[in-house]
């Protein structure tokens, strides 16, 4: 058996180089399932599903509220957690939101709404 070495550097078989996007961490909003915690879905504007991560906690709270649960995952994982699925699109850090289909029964048109956002729609 042999071993892969390059030279000084501190991870030698490491397929990608650090700071590669496969590598970074991102945060995943999750809700509770039958079984633990899954990863939530959302829908795009045109309908789509979507898996949705954030780059930093902050940005998941400010656009999902501070509530909201989540985990860390690799692109990768995220990935493969939502093929099975059928949700081959992920959308990194949305800025706009829209509120559930339905989930408004006491909206007012003539409101004004001062939140910067709103939730996504659970897919």
């Amino acid at each position: 058996m042999s071993e892969t070495w390059c030279g000084d550097d501190a991870e030698p078989s490491e397929p990608v180089p650090a700071g590669h996007p496969s590598r970074v961490t991102l945060y995943v909003p999750v809700r509770s399932g039958p079984v633990g915690r899954v990863a939530r879905m959302f829908r795009t504007p045109l309908g789509g599903r979507t898996a949705v991560a954030f780059t930093s906690e902050e940005r998941l709270a400010a656009t999902l509220g501070p509530g909201q649960e989540w985990i860390r995952l690799g692109e990768p994982a995220l990935r493969a957690l939502a093929e099975p699925l059928g949700v081959t699109t992920l959308t990194v850090d949305p800025q706009f939101a829209a509120p559930a289909v339905g989930a408004t029964a006491d909206w007012d048109p003539r409101a004004v709404h001062t939140a910067d956002h709103l939730p996504l729609r659970i897919g």
